[in-house]
């Protein structure tokens, strides 16, 4: 885990991936089969660190409303 200094990792890819295939944050708690809030996904994309289980959240998510497999590596850079 991070030093609470180091948290804020600056934007992550998640935020351009969702432009481009121009997906809200709505559309994300929409599709998620877990439980996903607003909150979960602005903190992703603004890059505030996640739990492992956070990111595996926010993962499933996106695949559900994109409709295709993206790797947990595409969307985080820590």
């Amino acid at each position: 885990m991070p030093a609470p200094s180091d948290r804020n990792l600056g934007l992550q890819p998640i935020g351009p991936l969702m432009e481009e295939l121009r997906l809200t944050p709505r559309a994300l708690v929409d599709a998620s089969p877990d439980q996903l809030t607003h909150k979960m996904v602005a903190r992703a994309v603004r890059g505030r660190w996640l739990t492992p289980n956070s990111r595996a959240i926010i993962q499933r998510a996106l695949c559900a409303a994109a409709g295709q497999e993206i790797p947990i590596s595409r969307l985080f850079n820590y």
